[in-house]
């Protein structure tokens, strides 16, 4: 049976090798290439490997390769410091047996709880493999009310590729967006691979969504991410919002999103109007 850490190993060495072209590393190209991106020869000679060294760690067979090789293959992969650091803790964890660990369930506690109803700023409480543990009223009023959801459907990437919640696909972001939620599930997916929720999550939305499969396999990866999104709220219109994560305590534990607006601007004003309006659906 092949370890859960060596196949995944395997496979985002091959998404990074399928991102470079020969001219990006000094090689010249040759003639009609069968293969996206570097060949498995050429990155071995650059890396100083045998080819079919390297092609078993790609396969995810029994390989167990030393720091030495590791920080070969991350320079002939032009890895920047997060791959990097990606790259050495797969092949680390992949040295060790398979931990059994039991799943544990993730808790929000109370005073966390409480500081998302003072906060007046749409915020999530998420999970390690992004699912939506707690909420405040800013943001049921901006993402809908997830309250009538089956608790196992309660995640940010399920959610994402729904186009009935908050996958608006219309949103010039979109993409952006759900690479950044799918680099966050390539992260935790890099500290336990077989973890059940992360099977049964990246299995649905690999069967179910082309575009899932298409960014999942760039094999992207992001521990902690900020950007900035645009909602379109049929009461109070566009939305222009920054975001960012923060992590809460526990190993690993869960992360706060919290949206915001730039002070002063119009989009802040709309938000303004967006938390009145859920204050008046509140209280009624």
């Amino acid at each position: 049976m092949t370890h859960p850490y060596a196949r995944e190993l395997g496979d985002f060495l091959r998404a990074r090798r399928s991102r470079l072209h020969p001219r990006d590393v000094g090689l010249e190209p040759g003639g009609r290439r069968k293969v996206t991106g570097l060949r498995r020869e050429e990155l071995a000679l650059l890396a100083g490997l045998s080819t079919d060294y390297y092609q078993r760690m790609e396969q995810g067979r029994e390989v167990r390769p030393s720091d030495d090789v590791l920080d070969a293959i991350a320079g002939a992969l032009v890895l920047d410091e997060e791959e990097r650091r990606h790259l050495f803790a797969l092949a680390q964890a992949a040295r060790r047996p398979v931990p059994v660990r039991p799943p544990v369930a993730e808790r929000v506690p109370e005073s966390t709880r409480r500081l998302l109803q003072v906060m007046d700023t749409p915020a999530v409480v998420l999970g390690r493999h992004l699912d939506l543990l707690a909420w405040n009223p800013m943001a049921q009023a901006l993402l809908g009310d997830p309250a009538g959801l089956p608790a196992e459907r309660l995640n940010m990437l399920l959610l994402m590729f729904d186009d009935t919640m908050t996958g608006d696909r219309s949103c010039p972001d979109w993409e952006q967006q759900a690479l950044d939620y799918i680099g966050m599930m390539r992260a935790a997916v890099a500290t336990d691979p077989a973890h059940p929720r992360a099977t049964a999550i990246v299995g649905e939305l690999s069967i179910r969504s082309a575009e899932f499969r298409r960014l999942w396999a760039r094999h992207d990866v992001r521990r902690s991410v900020s950007g900035s999104k645009t909602f379109r709220n049929p009461e109070v219109g566009e939305l222009d919002l920054d975001w960012d994560t923060y992590p809460l305590p526990g190993d690993p534990g869960p992360v706060m999103l919290v949206w915001t607006a730039e002070p002063g601007s119009a989009h802040a004003d709309r938000l303004r109007l967006l938390a009145s309006l859920q204050a008046t659906r509140t209280s009624t």
